[in-house]
């Protein structure tokens, strides 16, 4: 009985050990981006960061903004982990394509079906977690 009893202890210490010695995953280091804050057409609490041109690049999370739209800012945060599992539902390539299957000119179908020639609808940006601002000199484009 006290040899069962040794082995058992013998064979849990190295589980624990391995454990304990596996690295540690280094966070990702703090990303810095400039542009324009601008009120996100989805919803009134929800503010995007807009480039030169005034094209949407990033849906913004983290800090309040809300004080900074409409001016140029400097913002420093992370993207979160992309690795994330992501689902999307509905009809694709959207539901016009669908519903029209039968009656749609076949090449419009097919450039619906590949993506299109830009993109419709509700468009996802990618997401900027910001953990801080910095008002800068220039005004946005309106």
């Amino acid at each position: 009985m006290k040899t069962i009893a040794a082995l058992a202890a013998l064979t849990v210490i190295p589980l624990v050990q391995d454990k304990a010695d596996k690295p540690k995953k280094e966070p990702a280091p703090p990303i810095t981006l400039s542009g324009c804050v601008a009120k996100s057409s989805g919803t009134p609490t929800e503010y995007t960061l807009m480039d030169e041109t005034g094209s949407p690049m990033y849906r913004l999370s983290g800090m309040n903004v809300r004080n900074y739209v409409g001016k140029r800012v400097e913002l420093v945060g992370l993207e979160p982990d992309s690795k994330k599992v992501k689902i999307k539902i509905g009809l694709l390539p959207n539901a016009t394509v669908a519903g029209q299957r039968g009656s749609m000119d076949p090449a419009q179908a097919a450039t619906a079906a590949a993506g299109g020639s830009a993109p419709v609808g509700d468009v996802q940006l990618p997401e900027f977690r910001v953990r801080s601002v910095k008002p800068l000199d220039g005004g946005c484009e309106k």
